[in-house]
């Protein structure tokens, strides 16, 4: 999770960028929201109780019904602002497959849009619907969302004076961030084996190693095209300091795919990625991941676990981060 905005390692980035993006930064928080990957340690914040008061949910999938009477005016309006900013940076920054994926799905880009409405797009081109849940879930039941071809969408929406940044993961992060790649066939089946491995990696003792997979593809991923790398991570093209930052900045490294590398490289939760990976293709990152991971993870226990902004000489390299601003504190 990104429970931690570190204003002054945001600050110490801005020497680092173009001007124009640093103006962009300085009132500007990392990412848009925390992600997935630390379930066990999560304290629900005082939103997530408020938002969800008065509101049940099963008790077995954590699932509710999506509650359209809760969103207000104001909700509507935050929604139209994060899209139309995020909209309008993202052509040529992120990948084709998530900017058609957003068209197909026709997102509502005045008002949070309705689930079922789009569940009907879902289902008709790879399977997938989408279920509205209170917030953060615990891993089985998050795994076993996924492994179905179902992805858990906090319903709730981050308040206007949280359009930077927010502690947990709400339905602008969700949504606008994971669900047009669901459009994608390979990349939907690339997350629904991802869900049925993670419970035989929390099985085994690898959730962390497994996560680290999670976090440097389906939040924060690159994918090199023949028009250049371009954006599919979540985390990523939900933001918009880090859609600027992963892409223009010389700080961070720019490495290409290999999944036992990655998979044994710390990552950061409170201030922009030291690494970002670089896929070829989403059929490179479905045929990495389709095998048996049991070995896999063995072999990592003898491998050395590499640090977040760590330059292996085996990595094939598009980028050498100048490492202006990294932050000293340890990496997860």
């Amino acid at each position: 999770m990104r429970e931690v905005c570190k204003k002054s390692a945001i600050m110490a980035k801005l020497a680092d960028l173009p001007q124009a993006i640093a103006s962009t930064l300085k009132t500007s928080p990392p990412t848009g929201c925390a992600t997935m990957n630390d379930r066990s340690a999560f304290v629900v914040p005082d939103i997530t109780t408020r938002k969800n008061q008065g509101l049940g949910h099963d008790a077995t999938d954590y699932t509710l019904a999506q509650p359209q009477q809760r969103y207000s005016a104001e909700d509507h309006a935050t929604w139209a602002t994060l899209y139309r900013r995020q909209c309008a940076m993202l052509p040529g920054r992120a990948c084709d497959e998530f900017m058609q994926g957003l068209q197909q799905l026709e997102v509502d880009a005045e008002r949070v849009p309705d689930f079922e409405r789009l569940n009907r797009k879902l289902l008709a081109a790879t399977g997938w619907r989408i279920v509205a849940v209170p917030g953060l879930i615990p891993d089985e039941v998050f795994f076993a969302h996924l492994a179905n071809r179902r992805f858990p969408v906090t319903w709730w929406l981050r308040e206007p004076h949280q359009l930077d940044y927010l502690q947990e993961p709400d339905v602008f992060h969700d949504l606008f961030g994971h669900v047009p790649l669901l459009m994608n066939p390979v990349f939907a089946d690339y997350l629904q084996a991802y869900g049925q491995g993670g419970m035989k990696a929390k099985h085994l003792g690898f959730l962390p190693v497994l996560a680290r997979l999670y976090w440097y593809t389906v939040e924060f991923g690159l994918i090199n095209t023949p028009q250049g790398m371009r954006i599919y991570g979540a985390g990523i093209v939900s933001s918009k300091s880090e859609s600027l930052y992963c892409l223009d900045s010389d700080s961070p490294n720019r490495l290409g795919f290999e999944l036992q590398r990655l998979m044994r490289t710390r990552y950061r939760i409170d201030t922009f990625q030291k690494t970002y990976f670089v896929i070829d293709s989403f059929q490179q990152l479905f045929d990495a991941t389709a095998v048996d991971f049991a070995p896999i993870y063995q072999s990592l226990q003898t491998m050395p676990v590499l640090g977040a902004g760590d330059i292996d000489a085996a990595d094939k390299v598009f980028h050498v981060g100048s490492r202006v601003g990294w932050a000293d504190s340890a990496d997860l």
